[in-house]
Order: C-alpha cells, then sequence, then structure tokens
C-alpha cells in the first residue's frame, strides 16, 4: 500500500536534492546538494558531493563559485589531497572548454583529478579520487547541462549490487531533511526495502529529533516492514511508534494510517477499519485553530509551510506553493478513506467500498484541484480499485479505462519505478482474466525485463504476477521460450539474504590470493564493522540521565570517522582491478543454467506468491513449469502439520508422533506431480524452496503411491508400530539433495574452486558445565524450554551438553590433519581468538543451538552454546561472532538444534549487514556462509540424540569421505531408514546441505 506522500516532481539536477547517475535500473552513484558547505559565501554559491556505493564518504565533490578568488578558496580547504606546485593543467578530452590536473592524496597517496572551467558567471570545479572519473565527468556534465546524462558509471563495489546498502550510505550523507523526503519517495516508487533503509538510518542518525519525530521514522520503518511481509518486526516497530507521545495531528494521521495499511497487509479487513475508527490523540493541525479564529501564524505552523524546507517539497510541491498543515491532513484523512474502502471491498461490502473510496477521490481532488505531487499516487490506487469494482459489475469497457488511467497517472510522476509496474501488472493481469493474452504478455515481459535490471527482489507486485505465470505454463507444449521466461519471472522475487551473502562469498574465493581479493575482504569487513558502529552510536545517543556514556559516544564517533576513511581508501584501491568493477548478477538465464547442470541432474524452484504457488524444473536436456496443485496457505498448513508429528514442544517436552504419511504424499503430488518420473529419475534433485517450503526439508516428501499404501496397510494390523515406516518410498530415499538458496547462487557455488586448506577437520562442541544450575538429558540439541528473564538464556540450559562421540569418531574416521575443542577448550573467547580457523576444511560444532527467541517478546538471536571463557565472555558464539571469523571451508557442520532457522532483523544490523533477516536460512547458515563456509549442513528440526541418531548419521557421513557429500549423506540416512527405531524422518531427514551436494567430502587420505 501507499503512503499519503508524495515522491519530488522531476527536477532539473540544478533544483533537486540528489539525483542519480549512471545508466541501467539501478545507478552505482549519486549527486548529492550540499547546501551546508563552508565554502558557499554567496546565495549563487553551489557545492554537490558525489556518493557510490561501498563508500561512506563522498568520492568527489563539485563546486559553482563566483567572484575572482574562487579558485583559492577552494584550494585552501583541500585536506585530502594535494595539487604540488608546477602541477601541469591540460585541456580536458571529456569536459568541453575545461582543464584538468592529476593531483595527489595527502595521506594515501591515491590519484585524484581536478577538472576546471568557466561556465556562465561561476568558476566550476569538479575534484575527486581518479578511480572514479566515470562518476565525475557525468555529474559534471549533467550539472552543466541542468540535465541527467546518459553514460556508464564503472566502479568497484563489493557488495552484490545491493540497492537497500546503496540506500544507506545515502541517508547517512544526505541531509537529514532531504533524506527523509528521499524515504518517502522511495515508498511511493515501490521501493520498499530501500524506504525502509532511509528510514532506520534516519532513526540512528536523528537522535536530537529535531527536524522529525522518532514517532515518524518508527512508524515508516515499520510500514516498509509490513510491505515486505515482514509483520513480527513491524509489529514491534509499531509498539514503539505508539509507546512514544503524541507529537503533532500530521504525525497522528500518518501513524493510524500507516497501522491501518500494515492490518491490511495481513488480511485482517476489520483490525484496520477498527483502527481507522480511533480518535486521534491530538486532531487539530498545530496553529490552526489560531489561523482560523484570529487570522494569524503561529510558529508551529509557519514552519510547516516554510518554503525553506526540503520535506515540504516533498510534501506538495504544486506551482512553486507548499501545502499548508491543514490541506495535508486532509489528504491524510482522504488516504483514510481510501483504505477504509479498500477493507470494506474485501469484506463483501461493494457498495459501501465504493462510497469510501468515491469520497476519498473527492478529497484528494478538493486539495489544490488534485494537482498535488503527494496525491498521484493514491488516486491511480483508488483508479485501479474502482476499475476492479466495475469489472465485478460486469463493466469491462469502464474498467479498463480506469487502469489505463490509473498507468498513464503513475507513469508521469514515477517513470521507471515498481509503482508504475504495480499499475501495469494490474491492467496485464485484467487483460489475462479476459482472454486478452498477447496484450497481457507484452506487459508481462516489460516487467520482467526491468526488473531483471534491478537487484531488489519483488514484494507487493509479486501477488499480480500470477497470471503471467498461467499463460507461460499454458505455453509450454507450444513456444520453445515459455520455460526460459517462466524462470526469468521468477528470479525477480525476493530470496533470503543468504543469496547475497554467497554472492559476495563467491566473488570473494573466485578472486584467490591476490592483493585484489585482500582488498575486496578488507572492504566487506569495514563496511559491516561501519554498519555495526552505527547502530551502537545510535543506542548510545537515546542514553540519558545517569544512563548517558559520553565518553562512550565520542569514542564510537571517532571510530566511525576512522573506519569511513578506511573504507573509502580501501574502495578506491580496488578500483584497480577490473573484475569487481563489474557488477554481479542476480538472475541467471536458463541455457546457463542447464550448463552447470550434469546428466542425472534435476533443479528445482519454487515461486511462491501471496497464495499461488508455482515450480520451475529443468534438467541439463529439458525445463517446464507449472502451476503446483497447492495454494500458499494450504502449502503452510500442510507444512505445519508435517512439522507437528516430527518435533513439537509441549508441556515444557519435545514430542515426536506418527509421521504424518498423507500430507508428506500429498504435498510431493502438489509440488512434483507432472514431474514425477523427472524427479524420481534423477540422481540428485537441486531444490529452491519458497513459502513454508523454507522450513521443511524436500527428502521426507513420499514419491511413491504404493508405498504409501503399503504402509497404510500394515497399521491395520493389531501390533502394528505407527513409527515404522521402512517401507516408504521417500524422495531422499535413493537420491542426493541440494538446497539452494538461488539459481546463480547455486551456480555460483559450483564453479568455486575447494578449500586448499592444509588441515582436514576441526571438531567442537561439548560444553562444560556450570556447577549447581539444574540441567538434564532432554534428547535434542536445542533450548530446553526453560523460562528466561529479560530475554537472557537462563544457566540451565549449559548443563546438559552434547557427548563429544561424535566429534571423536569423526576425528579418527578422517585421520590425520585433525584437531578437537571440547570442555573447557570450547569457549566463545577461544574459538574467536583461534588464528588458525581458515586452515581446517571441515569445521564440526556438536552443541545446542540456541535459535529461538527465550521468551515471547524477545528478539530471534541465534547463537550456538559454548564453554564459558574469559571476563568477557557470554557462554555463546552469536550470529554476529560466526560472521567475524575466517574460514576457508568446504564444509560447515551444525549438528544442533535447527540452525537452518532465521535471525530477525534487528539482529542482522547490529551485526553489520544492510540487508536480508527474517527468513528461514538467514540465520546460522548465512552467518557461516559469511564467514568463508562454502557450504552448510544444517537442521531443520532438533538434532535427536536419543537411539544415538545424530551421533550415527555423522559417522556414517564421515564413513563416507572421498565421496560427493551428498552421496556420504545419503549412506548415512539410509541406514537410519532402514531400521524400524529410526526410520521415522525425525532421525534422518532433518539435516539439509545448503550448498553443493555433488562436492567432495574431503579427498580420500586427506
Amino acid at each position: 500500500m501507499a503512503l499519503a506522500q508524495p515522491a519530488i516532481a522531476q527536477q532539473s539536477p540544478l533544483l533537486a536534492d540528489s539525483f542519480p547517475i549512471g545508466g541501467g535500473a539501478e545507478a552505482l552513484c549519486q549527486v548529492q546538494s550540499r547546501a551546508e558547505s563552508t565554502l558557499l559565501s554567496s546565495p549563487f554559491d553551489r557545492a554537490w558531493a558525489v556518493v557510490c556505493r561501498d563508500t561512506a564518504l563522498p568520492v568527489g565533490h563539485i563546486y559553482a563559485l563566483r567572484g575572482d578568488d574562487a579558485d583559492t578558496r577552494i584550494a585552501a580547504a583541500r585536506d585530502d589531497f594535494t595539487c604540488p606546485e608546477g602541477t601541469p593543467e591540460v585541456a580536458s578530452e571529456r569536459v568541453s572548454g575545461a582543464t584538468e590536473m592529476q593531483c595527489v592524496g595527502a595521506r594515501t597517496g591515491l590519484p585524484y583529478t581536478v577538472i576546471s572551467l568557466d561556465h556562465g558567471r561561476a568558476r566550476w570545479v569538479a575534484e575527486g579520487f581518479s578511480a572514479y572519473d566515470s562518476a565525475l565527468d557525468l555529474a559534471l556534465r549533467s550539472l552543466l547541462t541542468d540535465a541527467v546524462q546518459p553514460g556508464e558509471v564503472t566502479v568497484a563495489t563489493a557488495s552484490v549490487a545491493d540497492s537497500e546498502a546503496f540506500a544507506r550510505i545515502q541517508a547517512q550523507t544526505l541531509d537529514v531533511r532531504a533524506a527523509l523526503a528521499e524515504g518517502y519517495r522511495r515508498n511511493n516508487a515501490g521501493d520498499y526495502a530501500d524506504a525502509a533503509a532511509f528510514f532506520e538510518q534516519l532513526g540512528m542518525r536523528d537522535t536530537a529529533d529535531t527536524s522529525a519525530s522518532q514517532t515518524e521514522y518508527l512508524a515508516n520503518t515499520a510500514l516498509q516492514r509490513s510491505n515486505l511481509g515482514q509483520f513480527t518486526e513491524a509489529d514491534i516497530l509499531f509498539a514503539q511508534a505508539d509507546a512514544l507521545p503524541a507529537r503533532d495531528p500530521i504525525t497522528e494521521r500518518k501513524l493510524r494510517n500507516f497501522e491501518a495499511i500494515h492490518q491490511l497487509n495481513q488480511g485482517d479487513y476489520a483490525a484496520a477499519i477498527a483502527r481507522l475508527g480511533q480518535p486521534l490523540r491530538i486532531s487539530i493541525a498545530p496553529g490552526g485553530d489560531a489561523l482560523r479564529q484570529n487570522l494569524t501564524f503561529t510558529k508551529p505552523l509557519a514552519d510547516r509551510i516554510n518554503t525553506g524546507n526540503p520535506i515540504m517539497k516533498a510534501l506538495g510541491l504544486v506551482d512553486d506553493q507548499r501545502l499548508t498543515a491543514e490541506e495535508h491532513a486532509a489528504i491524510l484523512d482522504a488516504q483514510a478513506d481510501h483504505l477504509r474502502g479498500s477493507a470494506l471491498y474485501y469484506q463483501g461490502q461493494r457498495a459501501e467500498a465504493e462510497a469510501a473510496l468515491e469520497s476519498a477521490q473527492r478529497r484528494v481532488v478538493g486539495v489544490r484541484g488534485g494537482r498535488v505531487v503527494s496525491i498521484i499516487r493514491m488516486r491511480g490506487q483508488i483508479l485501479s480499485q474502482l476499475a476492479r469494482m466495475a469489472e465485478d459489475r460486469g463493466d469491462l469497457g469502464r474498467a479498463e479505462g480506469l487502469l489505463k488511467s490509473a498507468v498513464d497517472m503513475v507513469a508521469i510522476q514515477y517513470p521507471e519505478t515498481r509503482s508504475l509496474a504495480a499499475a501495469q501488472a494490474q491492467l496485464a493481469s485484467f487483460y489475462a482474466r479476459h482472454g486478452r493474452e498477447d496484450e497481457a504478455a507484452t506487459l508481462y515481459r516489460g516487467i520482467v525485463d526491468r526488473s531483471l535490471e534491478r537487484t531488489d527482489g519483488l514484494t507487493s507486485l509479486a501477488g499480480q504476477m500470477g497470471p503471467w505465470f498461467d499463460i507461460l505454463a499454458g505455453r509450454m507444449g507450444s513456444d520453445p521460450k515459455a520455460s526460459a521466461e517462466f524462470l526469468s519471472a521468477s528470479q525477480i522475487l525476493v530470496r533470503p539474504g543468504v543469496a547475497d551473502t554467497q554472492a559476495v562469498l563467491a566473488r570473494e574465493l573466485s578472486a584467490g590470493n591476490d592483493e585484489a581479493a585482500r582488498l575486496f575482504r578488507q572492504s566487506v569487513s569495514l563496511n559491516r564493522s561501519l554498519e555495526r558502529l552505527r547502530v551502537q552510536r545510535a543506542a548510545l545517543a537515546r542514553l540519558e540521565g545517569e544512563d548517558a556514556q559520553p565518553q562512550q559516544l565520542r569514542q564510537t564517533e571517532r571510530q566511525i570517522a576512522d573506519l569511513e576513511e578506511q573504507a573509502l581508501n580501501t574502495t578506491v584501491a580496488l578500483n584497480n582491478y577490473a573484475r569487481y568493477r563489474a557488477v554481479a548478477q542476480r538472475h541467471i538465464g536458463e541455457g546457463d543454467l542447464q550448463g552447470v547442470l550434469s546428466p542425472g541432474e534435476v533443479y528445482a524452484k519454487m515461486a511462491v506468491l501471496d497464495d499461488d504457488v508455482f515450480v520451475y524444473v529443468s534438467g541439463d536436456d529439458f525445463a517446464t513449469g507449472y502451476r503446483a496443485g497447492v495454494t500458499g496457505r494450504e502449502l503452510a498448513t500442510k507444512v505445519a502439520a508435517i512439522r507437528d508429528t516430527i518435533s513439537r514442544f509441549e508441556d515444557g517436552n519435545y514430542l515426536t508422533s506418527p509421521f504424518d504419511v498423507e500430507d508428506a504424499r500429498a504435498l510431493f503430488v502438489a509440488l512434483f506431480g507432472p514431474v514425477s518420473d523427472r524427479i524420481t529419475g534423477a540422481s540428485h534433485v537441486v531444490f529452491e524452496p519458497d513459502g513454508a517450503m523454507l522450513q521443511l526439508p524436500p527428502n521426507l516428501l513420499i514419491a511413491d503411491e504404493g508405498s504409501l499404501q503399503e504402509y497404510l496397510v500394515a497399521m491395520e494390523a493389531p501390533d502394528a508400530d505407527p513409527f515404522d515406516v521402512t517401507m516408504i518410498d521417500w524422495l531422499g530415499k535413493d537420491r542426493m539433495v541440494s538446497t539452494a538458496v538461488s539459481a546463480r547462487a547455486f551456480a555460483d557455488a559450483r564453479a568455486l574452486p575447494s578449500s586448499d586448506a592444509p588441515r582436514s577437520y576441526l571438531g567442537m562442541g561439548s560444553n562444560a558445565t556450570l556447577g549447581d544450575a539444574q540441567g538434564g538429558f532432554t534428547g535434542i540439541r536445542g533450548a530446553s524450554g526453560a523460562s528466561a528473564q529479560d530475554c537472557e538464556w537462563p544457566l540451565a540450559e549449559w548443563n546438559n551438553p552434547i557427548s563429544s562421540a561424535e566429534l571423536v569418531t569423526a576425528t579418527q574416521l578422517v585421520g590425520g590433519g585433525t584437531d578437537l575443542m571440547t570442555g573447557q577448550a570450547f569457549s566463545d573467547t577461544a574459538i574467536k581468538a583461534r588464528e588458525d580457523l581458515e586452515n581446517f576444511r571441515i569445521l564440526h560444532f556438536a552443541t545446542h543451538g540456541l535459535v529461538t527467541p527465550p521468551g515471547p517478546r524477545c528478539p530471534t538471536r541465534p547463537a550456538l552454546l559454548t564453554s564459558f571463557g574469559g571476563s568477557d565472555s557470554d557462554g555463546l558464539l552469536t550470529f554476529s561472532e560466526i560472521f567475524d571469523l575466517k574460514l576457508n571451508a568446504d564444509l560447515v557442520i551444525l549438528s544442533a538444534c535447527d540452525t537452518a532457522a532465521a535471525a530477525d532483523i534487528a539482529t542482522t544490523r547490529a551485526a553489520g549487514l544492510g540487508s536480508g533477516g527474517g527468513t528461514a536460512l538467514d540465520g546460522l547458515v548465512r552467518s557461516f556462509v559469511g564467514a568463508g563456509g562454502r557450504a552448510v549442513l544444517a537442521s531443520h528440526w532438533p538434532a535427536p540424540d536419543d537411539f544415538d541418531a545424530t551421533t550415527r548419521l555423522m559417522q556414517g557421513l564421515f564413513e563416507g569421505q572421498g565421496q560427493p557429500l551428498g552421496t556420504a549423506l545419503l549412506g548415512a540416512q539410509q541406514v537410519l531408514m532402514a531400521d524400524p527405531l529410526t526410520s521415522h524422518p525425525y532421525y534422518w531427514s532433518g539435516f539439509a546441505i545448503v550448498g553443493d551436494a555433488a562436492r567432495p567430502l574431503l579427498n580420500v587420505g586427506g
């Protein structure tokens, strides 16, 4: 849903607060106005900064100064580089009439470029790192011509074209008020992840809370999280916003509307209507009452009408006029009508819904004749919903006209954005519903092509893409391009953050060990450290009174300034290496995917679009796509039912029930029925899950109806053992199974070189106990369920250590080049202190995984339980600490509880990661991939210790060394499958290989 906030209208670069440069759907650099520059001595002087991905500080500056002393003033202000006396000036080949000088960094020795020319009445000077000449040149020409110039920017980046991370950099470097306006623009453009980054970063920056309230930042961040489907995070943030005192009627209206949108996003229409009906804590616009009574301006009202406020430019630029607070309130109230109408429509109250939408339309048009920038997207959405009602009545001509008007309206203000794509997708789906496939296909292809150029996945648009998948599925037998287009469309959806982390690891490892690789790793590390410090600074800045720590705050700010300079210099140096000036792609073509698959391998990819579920399946010589025989809600219900029979926590105990064989068979048929022969005939299934299947390994789905019937007949015997499922033909019974997080990431992982670490194996586990705290054997490797206080784990968790038997056995089977850390030696501080972790090809943890929150209102902060070490030890190897380890491992084994689970967004940000979080596989799996693990063997539920199941599984795994990892794991699983005591999937199915199961498990004799 949209906010009742506008984007800045398309302006000239000279008038804009910022503008992007470089071609493509996402720019690598941005030019930002710097009105606060000390070099500006008159109203006619101007200054800009050039900011690029992975650089927390500007890489260049541009000045347009009047006066004969302009060059002298600029030279006197330089402190980061010098132009020695006698440095020659030569005619510029890039900018007509300009001269260039090559200077040098004062502290770094890195080359600088200075371009100078007279233009108009001003002296123009552009200066910056020579590595960023392409960006500096494009920025200067755009300003000189007052039009954004086309061209390519080639700069180094250590990220995987992460737009959300770049949004954070922009939010840090823009003026606070301009950054707030840009956050609203990103939301209205449909870029919810970017908008969340802006508002989240502003909340950390603007701790003085002067230009806009923390309520506004929190509410906006919450709304973006809701728009992204991250509802738990949104609940927490909205609760924090509600706890703050009421500030003004504008913010109160925003909070009301945003919380109603949050309820609509979750499908709770009654709750949305109820929230919209709650009275505002402050209802009159600040100063509005005095204005009506006395025709005078009070200071709050004057502040809001002040023409110098860039936020107000974003909130209502109309013919150089500004919205008053009352007009702004009227628009927000119109949005409330719009939201009420939407909720009523979904409740089936069509007449009341149409009346509310018509009321919203009249209200917004009544403000300045409807010429206000802030209502453009809202009007487009109202038109789209009125079109849906016309379609329901059978008035197809009116419906099409309204949808076309919505597209035209949004295209004017938000061209080439997700908002325009959403309007086009609604029109395309209308065409598809009424048999106009060719018209629908034209629109859908354009949406997919533009989205593939972007790096962030679709969110709100996903629900409108279902008809395109249905069209393509219907063409599989007649159109040879249909399967490739199906794959392309599936790759524009949001993927877990671990996919980005895996791509970064692939870029790092593919470079080898030269200077470029060192710089790349340093850049990644510095940027993570910076993000962590910014989170710490925000927390410190909010402490007041006796809790305040001003000395630590100043120290953190100095650390940030130092790391920002180091990060900038590192990225500049990285520009010397061409391989890092190419942006890594997140998508892969069908031909390239088939090219990495061997005969007998099948890649199966799910795409869950709201309640629609689609599946793409490819081998080296075939490909197809189809609608699954299950809805998104049905899928979630079946997955939950299956998991409940595997492991559920009830009355303080983990319980296992007879396996839900009916749902396991039904899911196989629903997901793989059209290609069952391909799946069962494969030797290796690579599965990319989505939706609820992120929480369930596919190997436990039942591939054969006959084996299910054999089990059901056997259960009719009076002495039947329902836990004996040895006769079942599982999907994973005779074939390797890999879990992929994206097709591109799988292809990259397959191309990676194996670890060249000199040693084979490091086993860690069996923590030391803590004396009198009560513990005891629970039969699983997870939290005991003991209650926690203040969201800290009770000490009893440390008194149920896992046996070291599987580690000792693995050490014996591997042979030489091994090491063990058990008992007191297995502490978090000891692990972090080891400088030789990258010397081991396999790291194996056998301990408790603490992956669920310790209490109902606690954050999800996944960690592995360790012994307590020194005074700074907490007995936990946390998500962030794991990311900081330096590994060079082919495999990380997490023989613990539910280690394939998520880390929440707050934990992810605190670890210095700018994107992802809140999704399965984004927890411990992501942290070990980020540390340098090519593949991770992770569990989907508590690892069982009864019948020595997990120890036997790990023993069988290492007995298969020298074989492909998947083959070794399969052999160990087959032993448990064949044993009536351990044939239940609880004992053998939980561990999944995240990565490529075809890679070897050590080399024979290694």
